[in-house]
């Protein structure tokens, strides 16, 4: 996009694409099921980067047994002692799935270093054995998709004071997103040596522009749609059948069952 600022999406414009775009992930999962293919999409960026807004406009229309979000807690002290990929091995698809990772095994490449919550051996490991996890994951066929959702520092402050007024959106922010702001220079240099040992052949990178979250969610679907190649995939023909005669059934009184009360007769 260069250092020209594109203008603000047109809400017009882009719910109509949006909707397109939705269209066709709703035949690529149908094709993911029929075919029994396995997807991996991984959602990283900065805080308010606009992770995830996208992806619940990638999974709005799909089905939540074929497509699931892994979003992983901070790990137990049972997890602090197995090997670091492991519980996001667990996460991984079986035949016929989808797996979107609302931040990912990359935790360990962003805050867990900067905030020295991994040691500088664990961190040096995981640059070592991440390019080797992941083509692990490639050859075993998986298709494995990485997006970097990038956000200027006075975009994603601006994100911050309108989540901190309000109440809808309050429960995005925690201590630690609001601390990020006074290390972004570091998140900066760590996310720019991530890229340099992760940005693989096998499994590169893809940079979304944010500031516009209209148009990052457009590129990141519309992207996604071109990199797997997918097809259409016929339905099975369905017929609604013509209701059977009643032999006689008969419902039981109301007042022998309690109903919600009717709030929106009041409205």
């Amino acid at each position: 996009m260069g250092d020209t600022k594109a203008a603000k999406l047109p809400r017009k414009a882009y719910e109509s694409e949006l909707l397109r775009l939705q269209t066709e992930l709703v035949r690529l999962q149908e094709w993911v099921r029929a075919t029994g293919a396995r997807l991996v999409v991984v959602f990283e960026g900065r805080d308010a980067a606009g992770k995830g807004g996208t992806i619940k406009r990638v999974t709005e229309h799909l089905n939540p047994r074929v497509a699931r979000i892994a979003a992983l807690p901070k790990p137990t002290e049972r997890e602090r002692t197995q090997w670091y990929f492991q519980r996001y091995v667990e996460q991984l698809p079986a035949a016929g799935e989808i797996v979107l990772f609302d931040r990912s095994w990359y935790n360990r490449a962003g805050v867990e270093h900067v905030m020295g919550f991994c040691t500088k051996e664990e961190y040096q490991r995981f640059l070592r054995q991440c390019p080797i996890f992941e083509r692990m994951l490639v050859e075993d066929g998986i298709l494995l998709r990485k997006y970097w959702f990038s956000v200027s520092d006075a975009v994603q402050q601006e994100r911050f004071r309108r989540r901190l007024e309000d109440p809808l959106r309050r429960w995005k922010l925690s201590p630690m997103d609001l601390e990020s702001i006074t290390h972004w220079e570091a998140y900066s240099r760590a996310k720019d040596e991530m890229m340099v040992h992760t940005d693989i052949s096998e499994a590169p990178w893809y940079v979304v522009e944010s500031d516009d979250k209209r148009r990052a969610r457009l590129n990141m679907i519309a992207h996604l749609l071109d990199s797997v190649p997918y097809h259409e995939v016929s339905p099975p023909v369905l017929e609604l059948p013509e209701r059977p005669p009643s032999t006689g059934y008969e419902r039981p009184p109301r007042d022998l069952q309690t109903y919600v009360p009717d709030h929106a007769a009041g409205l």
